[in-house]
């Protein structure tokens, strides 16, 4: 007996759509950010860094999604690194974590490969769909973004 195939695809969730989506530009955002030595979660660390100045080690996992330790190693690497230093790195007193003028180079090239990726995966060229979804997106969050 044949196997016979629906022309249409499958139905799905938004959910699932969105999510592999994501994992594409997650894919494409690491292999972009490789040559600088840098992952996504490494770069929004750093970009919570230079965003909020003196945020604390909890604000700094909170805004990353992740544990207090897991911030408090990576900032360790990045200090290590030269990227980011910490004015006030002694037992018992809050931490003044920023950026050096290093991690502020790195930032900017960063800001170049986002660029890229924003364009190949939703820029003039792109897939209709996935131009929409980029546009969709922007404007949802236009009144979220700083003057």
């Amino acid at each position: 007996m044949p196997v016979t195939t629906n022309s249409q695809p499958p139905v799905t969730s938004a959910s699932i759509i969105v999510l592999t989506l994501a994992r594409r530009i997650e894919s494409e955002l690491n292999a972009g950010l490789a040559p600088l030595d840098l992952t996504v979660s490494r770069l929004g660390l750093i970009g919570h860094i230079n965003a909020v100045p003196g945020a604390s080690f909890s604000d700094l996992a909170r805004m990353s999604s992740t544990s207090v330790q897991t911030v408090h190693a990576t900032v360790k690497t990045l200090v290590r690194s030269g990227l980011v230093r910490d004015r006030k790195a002694r037992a018992g007193s809050a931490s003044t974590i920023e950026l050096t003028e290093q991690g502020t180079r790195l930032l900017a090239a960063a800001k170049d490969v986002i660029a890229e990726v924003d364009e190949r995966l939703f820029g003039a060229e792109a897939d209709p769909v996935q131009r929409e979804i980029g546009r969709a997106v922007l404007d949802a969050f236009r009144d979220q973004r700083p003057d």
